[in-house]
């Protein structure tokens, strides 16, 4: 199936999956190795340093210093990673809950990582903002 890039279709069919585990945002120096304990499920390297998302076990495992626990939410649409408005429509909703959001596209998929404490109302958010009145979330 192609890739998305339709907003309306795209908010229609959003179908959210919370994902098991919490997640925690890391960082090591840019010339350090990932330790070889960690399987991040992403890694981005900034001038600053490596960010590494990991499950929060395997960072204090490793002994890192974990930011942000986090659950991890998959909209299985299938976004075209040139959509318009998608990610906007999606983390605007959130913002007017006072929910935070750090958001990751991916190849096939947009991928939300939202306060562990506050991932079921993230999830009832994004259930309802998709279904037939889907529209009304891009105004």
């Amino acid at each position: 199936m192609p890739a998305e890039r339709d907003l309306i279709a795209l908010l229609k069919n959003v179908k959210p999956q919370l994902q098991p585990g919490i997640f925690v945002f890391c960082t090591i120096a840019t010339n350090e190795p990932v330790p070889a304990s960690l399987n991040p499920l992403l890694t981005f390297r900034e001038q600053e340093g490596t960010t590494l998302v990991v499950p929060c076990e395997e960072a204090e495992a490793a002994g890192l210093n974990p930011a942000f626990p986090s659950r991890l939410i998959t909209l299985t649409v299938h976004s075209a990673l040139d959509a318009v408005g998608f990610l906007a429509a999606i983390t605007a909703r959130l913002a007017a809950a006072g929910i935070s959001v750090n958001a990751v596209s991916a190849f096939h998929h947009d991928h939300l990582f939202v306060p562990d404490d506050r991932a079921d109302e993230a999830m009832a958010l994004l259930r309802d903002m998709s279904g037939p009145d889907s529209s009304q979330a891009v105004s």
